[in-house]
């Protein structure tokens, strides 16, 4: 395993965590990319290119400041920005989002998500599930897992899932969790010096086959001494290992100086320095993941920039929201240009939404009674607007919409039935996807 210590971080709860990047190898030692390479299709359908980018904005952003500005309420809860009109008439967004607003009509806000723990975990934006009380043994996976146990790869040298967030330790942090589906369906992660584990960097074919040979001897010795029937099944996982060495296709896909310079210069460079605990506010992420999508993958996570202000709202908001409304913009037009636009499904959403009053600090503190999602693609209805807030933001008026509503909309858009659909926990019981009762929106469907 290849280890890359990044930098120490502390939200505002208090917990420091330190980011790293662990890539398995094909080191003798162990198979860890080949196990991260697995995916057996259990549903028979393999050539599918449905896919996700799921944008998750670390911290809570504040959705009375978005997508759900009060205009008539006091001034303590109403704020500094001011609504502009959209491309759908009848629909205001922040100023601040001035791309988005050109192009409401390729979009759906959500302004009342209900449901939150209110902690700070990409738990639920990647799974739907709580975090808390019972849970199956392992946990529950996140959606690029179930995809990857469900769907398997497009294409033998791509994995199915990427996460390109940093994982934050000693927390659940967009970490890319496989929970019961096992790291056999964990995501690959990609980074700047890893890049070269997915090249043969002088290493000729001919000495790759013959590592891969002995290999298969030590896979033989280790089949043999092993009872449990864990190496049964090895040498398909291997193959595609192999596989992702000798085609250079995720290498490629990860490869912005193959890209048109007038599409990244649509995109924007953004910064890779942490934005205060969070993540990088890395515009490029946006322009990764579509190409990672077009090159196969069935799932990418992306941590953008962050949102927990609990001290100047209002000066944060105005330079994090033009960075946030570039890249989904630039990815959507991206998305449609290329045709991608109803095999492709974007969501853009936090853990929770922030307090109606804003405190002392002109911040706005955590709110896991409401909160706000954005979607795009997957051959949704877009161009409206779903749910209310009453007239301070802070409890859902009309149409709240629960996270595991939203994870049966998105399954329902990659091809998926939540209804029938199940994947098998380490007991050997059939889980469905989201609980009963929760169903694809039938808004957007």
């Amino acid at each position: 395993m290849l280890t890359i210590p990044g930098q120490s971080h502390t939200f505002c709860d208090g917990v420091s965590r330190r980011g790293f990047l662990s890539i398995g190898g094909l080191a003798l030692g162990g198979l860890s990319l080949p196990r991260l390479l697995e995916a057996e299709d259990s549903s028979g359908v393999r050539n599918s290119r449905k896919s996700i980018i799921m944008i998750y904005l670390p911290g809570g952003p504040p959705h009375q400041d978005m997508f759900d500005l009060k205009m008539d309420a006091p001034s303590e809860i109403r704020g500094e920005f001011r609504p502009i009109e959209t491309s759908v008439p009848g629909i205001r967004i922040c100023e601040h989002l001035p791309r988005l607003a050109r192009r409401m009509d390729r979009l759906v806000a959500i302004r009342s998500v209900v449901g939150s723990e209110g902690a700070h975990a990409s738990f639920q934006c990647m799974t739907g599930r709580p975090n808390r009380g019972p849970q199956p043994l392992g946990g529950w996976p996140e959606i690029g897992s179930v995809l990857s146990r469900l769907r398997g790869p497009a294409r033998r040298s791509i994995p199915p899932f990427v996460n390109l967030a940093p994982i934050m330790q000693h927390r659940p942090y967009n970490a890319g969790k496989p929970g019961f589906l096992g790291v056999a369906h964990a995501p690959f992660r990609p980074d700047g010096e890893g890049k070269g584990d997915m090249m043969l960097n002088g290493v000729t074919l001919e000495r790759l086959a013959d590592r891969r040979a002995l290999l298969s001897s030590f896979d033989r010795f280790r089949r043999e001494a092993d009872a449990s029937g864990l190496m049964d099944g090895m040498d398909a996982f291997t193959r595609q290992a192999f596989g992702v060495l000798t085609s250079s296709d995720l290498a490629a896909a990860l490869d912005l100086e193959r890209e048109d310079p007038r599409v990244r210069e649509r995109y924007g460079r953004g910064t890779p320095k942490h934005q205060g605990d969070g993540a990088p506010m890395l515009m490029e992420q946006f322009l990764v993941a579509r190409r990672l999508v077009e090159a196969g993958v069935r799932c990418v996570t992306v941590s953008f920039s962050f949102w927990d202000w609990h001290g100047g709202n209002f000066s944060h908001g105005r330079r994090h929201m033009p960075a946030l409304d570039q890249g989904v913009s630039a990815l959507v037009d991206d998305l449609h240009q290329r045709g991608l636009d109803r095999d492709v499904t974007v969501v853009v959403w936090g853990e929770f939404g922030r307090t109606p009053k804003i405190n002392k600090d002109a911040g706005r503190d955590h709110w896991p009674r409401v909160s706000c999602a954005l979607l795009a693609g997957g051959g949704l209805r877009t161009g409206q607007v779903i749910g209310e807030t009453d007239a301070h933001g802070a409890e859902p008026a009309s149409r709240p919409v629960h996270f595991q509503e939203i994870f049966a909309t998105l399954y329902h858009s990659l091809g998926i039935d939540v209804e029938t659909a199940t994947v098998t926990d380490l007991s050997g019981r059939p889980q469905y996807l989201v609980d009963s009762g929760f169903k694809p929106m039938a808004e957007v469907v």
